[in-house]
């Protein structure tokens, strides 16, 4: 591999975990080692206990039964040790876009393809990206360790612990097309309002059979929704009228 000669051996340490019948099957502790030209920081997948931690409540139970928290929390960890707590998540962020390509999910996961492969590939999307290097270490374990599969769940349950850290409030808008920055921000001020977060984040995610309009989801799991898209205000008319389902001429 050509990214052999920049060979830096750093041991990384993977716990095994106590079995359940919700979690996989333990392993003895693992060393290796990838191809960088850094050091990286010691990475630790912790074993979770279901015990309720400061701030932590049912969310953190739900995490202590996911293969997923574990390594979203392993990252967070060294983010938190290494004072780039933001710079991970943003990095987070890029990391959910390129996994969002069906191709790219079925490449990391094809188990007839060499781990070599994909490990150059990793490569590629830190030059491309920018990525920290903890964060291309990250990428390299979960290859390594046949686990690249639950980079979505990661990304989800990363995000969780984030925005606990940060007291930040993640609020989806979904809308026809992507709405303009200050619209964006006028609806970030009316959920920090709302929920009395510090910050608020927002995803803008895009629908085109909400018409017209948009909706946001925010509040733990996206329980609280506000929707203001001309689709349901048409099935809420349809509804009245008894007519059914309401047809758009195109």
């Amino acid at each position: 591999m050509a990214a052999a000669a920049a060979l830096q051996q750093t041991p990384i340490t993977f716990q095994s975990r106590s079995p359940s019948s919700t979690q996989l099957r333990s392993r003895p502790s693992v060393k290796f080692s990838f191809c960088t030209g850094v050091k990286f920081p010691k990475l630790t997948i912790k074993p979770l206990l279901r015990r309720n931690r400061s701030g932590g409540g049912a969310s953190g139970a739900r995490m202590a039964e996911s293969a997923a928290g574990s390594y979203a929390l392993a990252l967070s960890d060294v983010a938190k040790s290494n004072n780039t707590l933001e710079q991970t998540s943003a990095d987070i962020e890029k990391l959910e876009k390129f996994f969002s390509n069906p191709d790219v999910v079925q490449f990391f996961t094809n188990p007839t393809i060499d781990d070599e492969k994909k490990i150059a590939i990793v490569d590629e999307i830190a030059k491309s990206s920018s990525l920290q290097p903890h964060v291309i270490n990250f990428l390299n374990i979960l290859v390594d360790m046949k686990r690249i599969e639950l980079i979505k769940e990661i990304v989800k349950e990363f995000e969780v612990i984030y925005n606990k850290l940060t007291d930040t409030e993640l609020a989806i808008v979904t809308s026809v097309v992507n709405l303009e920055s200050q619209h964006l921000s006028q609806i970030a001020k009316e959920v920090q309002k709302l929920t009395g977060a510090k910050n608020v984040r927002i995803k803008n995610v895009i629908d085109p059979s909400l018409v017209a309009g948009f909706t946001i989801r925010y509040g733990s799991s996206g329980s609280k929704l506000i929707d203001m898209s001309v689709k349901t205000q048409l099935e809420e008319i349809a509804a009245q009228l008894e007519i059914g389902d309401i047809q758009l001429a195109a």
